[in-house]
């Protein structure tokens, strides 16, 4: 099978490359390298830019595509959390908020594929603006550290605005679920 049978487009391999540099951020974050940490980050993000609008300009988008970008999405911005949250560089409380949601989102989604009616669920704007000021966060400490500067005000008015889009993006989703569910019931 060759790798175009695979779906391993441009697209895909650039999400693929995303995801392969995890491993390099969790390290550099571990061993205090904050400022190539910070670059990594920008390039993630830049490649995330990049493989969506080639697969949507060409045409170029696949099954494996739709699954592989938020997967390396995902693994990238988790694993910068729980390894800053380990380095003592974030509150605790904030990361377990994130990672509890980015849980529940996954298996809410996957009941929703098993037990109710399947459907595509695009991400609720609440969602889009967390996932934003959790980007802006990391990014934000990452970058400080990388120039050697302690923590301050900026720290804290971002971890509060973090937890709480956390919160309320959480939130949405349940009942997003719950009225997913109810509507699965009522047509049986």
């Amino acid at each position: 099978m060759t790798m175009i049978g695979l779906g391993l487009n441009l697209p895909n391999l650039i999400s693929l490359a995303r995801l392969l540099l995890v491993p390099l951020e969790i390290w550099l974050i571990l061993v205090g390298r904050y400022g190539l940490a910070f670059w990594i980050l920008v390039a993630a993000g830049i490649s995330d830019a990049l493989d969506g609008f080639i697969a949507k300009r060409f045409d170029r988008r696949t099954r494996l595509g739709a699954l592989l970008d938020p997967v390396a999405d995902k693994a990238m911005l988790i694993s910068v959390y729980i390894t800053l949250g380990a380095a003592h560089q974030l509150w605790t409380s904030v990361v377990i908020l994130v990672v509890f949601r980015d849980v529940l989102i996954v298996g809410g989604f996957l009941l929703i594929q098993m037990f109710a009616v399947p459907k595509h669920c695009d991400p609720l704007y609440v969602s889009k603006l967390n996932t934003a000021v959790q980007i802006i966060l990391v990014g934000f400490v990452l970058g400080r550290l990388g120039l050697g500067a302690a923590a301050g005000w900026p720290d804290l008015a971002l971890s509060l605005i973090v937890a709480a889009t956390t919160i309320v993006s959480g939130l949405s989703y349940l009942v997003r679920w719950a009225r997913i569910f109810a509507r699965s019931e009522q047509a049986l």
